[in-house]
């Protein structure tokens, strides 16, 4: 490949022809051929470049971008025989390979070698892009847990009384179709202690089950009971509940010393000294309505599925000890089971005559209530105060069905926002927990973990206890629930556009829904 000979000075000396001026520099240690060019009438042969004892190999240099490094020695190393162990001595260059680098080129060049990086880099998002789906979630679950976990510290709790309520206090039962449950609401009201000035109106709403002859039973010739009885549907633009509430209020304020009315469903069931207790909060707090929230309880699947649902919503959504402070409407909660009023500001907003038309009263009035300037505000009643809703899966279908297409303000996009927020959360992480793998599994199980814990605490602050069995199962089910719950949602907008709402025998027809404010 090339030819050398030894000088007289004993350097190495190259028979090829001078570099052009664009080719690499001679390095220094080997000196310059002294030998005569030839004839010009005899012109060498195009032979490829000398190669140098420290330099790299045609094909090295023309794919490595890398500048060619001096030799350490400044005197040339002695001549040897190409392949022989001398000439792979330490710290000696040795000949080069056309086809590769020299062993001082590879040892000296530091440059990493390349790696595709369109590849490199697709291949990370697309394996951090799922992950990343899945913490948001984890973490939507966990923020709505950690507020559940405050308003589990912090929300009101009723409590018994220490002093009798000196003030009037009137109770007031609508009832349609409510002969089981009748009877036993008014044992519990008749067992109520700590007020002394009680008085107990119940309203039979045209019922066709017996109600009003259950009530007098139950009554037993109680003085402080009053049996009120109706007849016909409601007036037109009124819903069943809000003129039998308007009827009750109507003879309470014939009572004229009364201070204080409460508005009870017919399910509900009170401890001894429930009502003493609700009064004494809401005179403690200074505010027009206090709503107790009473644990929901459940037997059927159903039942456990969706109800518990109920106080998680708020619970996991609402900072209520802030909101309860303000007069937002948006920010109101209220169970129409247990409302306690100041009757003055009943009156000054024109009770339920302003809720006239709204399937959803409960909140309505309170929302009438804050934009008349009086605050509002809720209490969790603990074992003071329970009730069973709905009894078995029919009977909850046809009550969530009757409101649910009135909820974030009777929009069906506002719906479906929420319900993708709520895949996102409540969905995602478990699907990722149980299919994914790696952080992607991680995540999802964190977002499950995170979304049952929250429907535990939520239960909590709905008892006042720890968690119980079914309750663990609850919290275990808990996408199924979201899932249930929004199928109800669309099932209740479906029966809306058809006019085919109903509610115990009457029919919901346009002006008899929730307009709401």
């Amino acid at each position: 490949m090339r030819s050398i000979a030894r000088g007289r000075t004993g350097s190495f000396r190259s028979a090829a022809r001078p570099r052009s001026p664009g080719s690499a520099r001679t390095p220094a240690s080997v000196a310059p051929s002294t030998r005569a060019a030839p004839a010009a009438s005899s012109p060498a042969p195009d032979l490829p470049a000398p190669l140098h004892a420290a330099d790299l190999s045609p094909l090295s240099r023309a794919t490595d971008s890398t500048p060619p490094r001096r030799p350490a020695h400044s005197t040339p190393p002695a001549r040897v025989a190409a392949g022989s162990s001398a000439s792979r001595a330490p710290g000696r260059p040795t000949l080069l390979h056309a086809a590769g680098l020299s062993p001082l080129s590879r040892a000296t060049d530091s440059t990493p070698p390349r790696r595709p990086a369109r590849a490199a880099g697709f291949t990370g998002r697309a394996l951090r892009r799922p992950a990343r789906l899945v913490a948001v979630g984890a973490w939507l679950a966990a923020g709505c847990a950690a507020l559940t976990a405050w308003n589990r510290l912090t929300v009101p709790r009723l409590s018994p009384t220490a002093a009798p309520i000196t003030e009037a206090v009137t109770v007031c039962v609508p009832a349609r179709d409510e002969a089981d449950r009748i009877p036993a609401l008014i044992a519990d009201l008749r067992a109520q202690t700590d007020i002394p000035r009680l008085r107990i109106l119940v309203f039979d709403d045209d019922s066709t089950d017996g109600t009003a002859a259950r009530a007098v039973e139950a009554i037993d010739g109680d003085p402080r009971c009053t049996l009120l009885r109706g007849s016909g549907n409601p007036p037109p633009g009124w819903t069943g509940k809000a003129a039998a509430c308007r009827a009750l209020a109507h003879t309470a304020e014939q009572l004229a010393d009364t201070t204080v009315l409460v508005f009870l469903d017919a399910d509900i069931r009170l401890a001894p000294g429930a009502l003493a207790a609700a009064v004494a909060e809401l005179r403690r707090r200074d505010i027009a309505l206090v709503s107790p929230w009473p644990q929901q309880q459940a037997r059927s699947l159903a039942e456990h599925l969706v109800q518990p649902l109920l106080c998680w919503s708020w619970a996991s959504t609402l900072p209520v000890v802030c909101a309860d402070r303000g007069l937002r409407t948006s920010t109101v909660v209220a169970c129409g089971q247990f409302l306690v009023f100041d009757a003055a500001a009943y009156r000054a907003i024109g009770g339920h005559t302003t809720v006239a038309d709204s399937a959803t009263e409960d909140l309505d009035i309170a929302r009438a209530l804050r934009r008349g300037g009086y605050r509002t505000g809720l209490a969790a009643a603990g074992d003071l105060a329970r009730t069973r809703m709905y009894r078995g899966g029919g009977e909850l279908a046809t009550g969530y069905r009757r409101w649910l297409w009135s909820a974030y303000g009777g929009s069906i996009p506002g719906g479906l926002a929420v319900a993708a927020v709520a895949a996102w959360a409540y969905w995602l992480p478990p699907l990722a927990g149980v299919l994914g793998r790696g952080s992607v599994r991680r995540w999802g199980l964190v977002g499950y973990a995170t979304a049952g814990a929250g429907r535990l605490l939520a239960r909590g602050l709905e008892t006042g206890r720890r968690p119980e069995s079914g309750d663990f199962a609850a919290a275990v089910s808990h996408p199924v629930a979201i899932t249930a719950y929004f199928l109800l949602w669309a099932r209740s907008h479906r029966d809306r556009r058809r006019n085919a709402l109903t509610w115990k025998g009457r029919t919901l027809g346009p002006g008899e829904e929730l307009n709401s404010r």
